[in-house]
């Protein structure tokens, strides 16, 4: 058995219980009397370490990394035994696949990435699913917004929407109406209201596809129009293995730029992310004017931008040619003569796209379409 990676249908498919895993390693001497870190990536969904039959560390549920410290005491030189005991509670389980897997003590590091043995310990029904108080009509408000009504606050952050992909056209509502009802319960006016646009997330397509996610993202630009309110692109800070992705330290730098910026009035900072201002459809081409550029837009880490897709008829798409001039960038396809959609970063995961500002900041994803008039201003702010 390879790890990591999720158990598949020639081994255990969707089967619930316990399996062990067991990897025999040598260890240098060089390792042996110091403390070491154990990583076992993300299993799914509990697991117990061990090594020479020392438990190491256990993790409850499958989200949190697996980071373990080892005893000084405990690894020897020659030939040591690494085991796991992983506990599936439904579904597929296992090993995530592209997270960090490996033994380290000082200067050494053992990789724990290919062949281990393995032994199915006990099978079980799956657990059904917990309802939990958030998931009840109210709950989420009634039991953790409004105890907090009596206190002052002097603005709100939010991160959510991966369970709200599944029902985009719904999220464009309930979430106006949910900044608009704690401003109104809160009778504080219109504080600032600061949240984070989805990041990048699963496997990356090779072609133009829809994507629900990019939905959501579409529909939380939209919500910039909402008064003081601003969004922080993370399409750069996500995995596309991990639903809950690590980098938090970048999110939350860009959540305080905004902060500083919107709740603070500090007006020297720069915290937006690009994002269109209004555009013109051409016969052959189409112009898009940005805002929040800053010292300029820059295709990072290349000469060329990519991600941008184009269509003449709102279904079929194809990758389209992009350019930088000034504020504005300019979009085209040889084959499409009369272009009425422009897309940027339309994926679950557009990890190559690479618009930013000279600051660092990526601009959001975002879809245009042609309308009635040649030249549209939008009202995202």
């Amino acid at each position: 058995m390879s790890i990591p990676g999720y158990w598949s249908n020639n081994f255990v498919g969707n089967i619930n219980g316990v399996v062990w895993f067991r990897k025999e390693i040598e260890i240098p001497k060089s390792m042996v009397g110091k403390t070491a870190k154990l990583w076992l990536g993300r299993i799914v969904d509990q697991d117990y370490a061990y090594i020479n039959g020392e438990l190491i560390g256990t993790t409850g549920y499958q989200y949190p990394p697996r980071r373990y410290t080892v005893n000084s005491t405990i690894l020897k030189e020659g030939k040591n035994t690494v085991a796991i005991r992983v506990i599936n509670n439904s579904g597929k389980g296992g090993f995530v696949l592209d997270k960090p897997y490996y033994l380290a003590a000082g200067n050494d590091t053992i990789d724990l990435k290919g062949e281990w043995k393995y032994k199915f310990g006990k099978t079980m029904e799956p657990l059904e699913n917990q309802t939990f108080i958030r998931f009840q009509p109210g709950g989420l408000y009634n039991k953790m917004i409004a105890p907090l009504l009596n206190f002052k606050i002097k603005g709100a952050i939010w991160y959510q929407g991966e369970a709200n992909t599944s029902n985009t056209s719904d999220y464009r509502e309930t979430f106006r109406a949910m900044i608009n009802s704690w401003r109104q319960n809160w009778k504080q006016g219109d504080f600032p209201f600061i949240f984070v646009q989805l990041p990048n997330f699963m496997e990356e397509t090779k072609e133009p596809t829809e994507s629900n996610w990019a939905e959501l993202r579409q529909a939380q630009l939209e919500t910039l129009s909402v008064q003081n309110t601003g969004m922080v692109v993370s399409i750069d800070l996500g995995e596309w293995n991990d639903i809950h992705p690590l980098n938090k330290y970048d999110v939350g730098k860009r959540l305080a730029l905004q902060a500083q910026k919107l709740a603070f009035n500090e007006h020297n900072v720069f915290a937006e992310n690009p994002i269109p201002k209004k555009f013109v459809f051409k016969r052959k081409k189409v112009v898009i004017y940005f805002k929040n550029i800053g010292n300029g837009l820059i295709a990072k880490d290349d000469k060329k931008l990519h991600y941008f897709s184009i269509s003449s008829d709102g279904k079929n798409y194809v990758w389209a040619e992009a350019k930088i001039k000034g504020n504005k960038v300019v979009v085209w396809n040889v084959g499409i003569k009369n272009p009425v959609i422009v897309r940027y970063a339309w994926a679950d995961n557009p990890s190559s796209a690479n618009l930013y500002t000279k600051v660092g900041l990526p601009a959001s994803p975002f879809e245009i379409k042609k309308r009635i008039k040649s030249t549209t201003n939008i009202v995202y702010k």
